[in-house]
């Protein structure tokens, strides 16, 4: 019985496969939908009102397109006049199109120089351009630790030196040896 559990095919609750290739297998198309009466909706996002299926399949019919039941839960269930493999490509191209943001490290010291600091500030921008997080780490060695606020000036230096559009994630803050900021670019 376990085994039999383990083998079933996973499903979310609106009914999809889990897996990719078949992100169109369970939308009923044409003569598939089951209602005596749908919603209609044109391919421009008009209304087009409450009808039977068998005019909702005549209107597609005349417009060359398809008529896919895109909220089989409602009532009654909403349907569309559109190209059925146009819409499953956009499906796939939407559930396949998800970019993981990567947080990059960037590691300075109290005693930077001015030349280096303009450096790590480029690598910073060009990070946030390409969607990625930054991470600003500054390391403390023996005795720097006593004036944080050297440190402080360094990370004010490097928010107003900063281009583009940028959100300040985390604020820099002193934690045990080390001053932490993150730099997220703007949603």
């Amino acid at each position: 019985m376990n085994l039999y559990l383990f083998l079933q095919k996973r499903s979310t609750p609106g009914g999809e496969n889990i897996s990719n290739r078949d992100i169109g297998k369970n939308i009923r198309v044409n003569e598939q939908i089951r209602a005596k009466e749908v919603r209609v909706i044109d391919s421009d996002g008009g209304q087009l009102g409450i009808m039977s299926v068998r005019e909702a399949l005549a209107v597609a019919e005349r417009r060359e397109l398809d008529l896919v039941e895109v909220s089989p839960t409602a009532n009654p269930p909403v349907c569309k006049v559109l190209d059925f493999g146009k819409y499953k490509y956009q499906l796939h191209k939407k559930h396949t199109q998800r970019k993981t943001i990567d947080v990059k490290e960037v590691k300075i010291r109290p005693q930077v120089g001015e030349h280096d600091l303009q450096l790590k500030i480029r690598n910073i921008n060009r990070f946030i351009e390409e969607g990625d997080k930054a991470k600003v780490v500054m390391f403390f060695r023996g005795r720097e630790i006593i004036r944080p606020e050297l440190g402080m000036k360094i990370y004010e230096r490097i928010i107003q030196s900063l281009t583009g559009k940028y959100q300040i994630e985390q604020q820099p803050r002193l934690e045990g040896n080390h001053i932490t900021m993150v730099v997220a670019p703007k949603a």
